[in-house]
């Protein structure tokens, strides 16, 4: 059985929630990445922000990407997996919640990201062609 762990990208980079938007942009293009974990003092999850959020939730509504912090756009507890669960319960997860990118967990502790790019390099054909048909066909 494929797990999480054989799935993720490991090692996923946070911002810190108490960071500005414009140092997450700024991380986002460093790393060649859509979206980042955000995490506290705890260095636990707390959410996840992408690019797309900086620019709706933050330029677009004249707000100050250099002031505004990535803690400001978290919204409710993040959906994770643990990094033991099988290919069949990451894509229940990311297909029940029409997720595009969702964290790998192992003690309490953020340790990879999967993403859509992920899905497609390691699972058969039919089964990234299901979750492209639910997830993105939706958006």
């Amino acid at each position: 059985m494929t797990t999480a762990r054989e799935i993720m990208h490991a090692g996923a980079t946070c911002v810190q929630e108490s960071e500005t938007l414009e140092d997450a942009a700024r991380r986002m293009s460093e790393l060649d990445v859509g979206a980042l974990p955000i995490c506290g003092p705890d260095e636990r999850l707390h959410g996840i922000i992408t690019d797309r959020d900086i620019v709706v939730k933050c330029l677009a509504k004249g707000k100050d990407p250099k002031t505004m912090t990535a803690g400001m756009l978290e919204q409710g507890k993040p959906i994770t997996i643990d990094v033991e669960a099988g290919t069949d319960q990451v894509l229940r997860a990311m297909e029940e919640h029409k997720i595009r990118r969702l964290p790998v967990i192992e003690n309490h502790r953020l340790v990879g990201m999967i993403s859509e790019a992920d899905l497609a390099r390691r699972l058969p054909e039919e089964q990234v062609g299901h979750f492209v048909e639910v997830v993105c066909a939706a958006h």
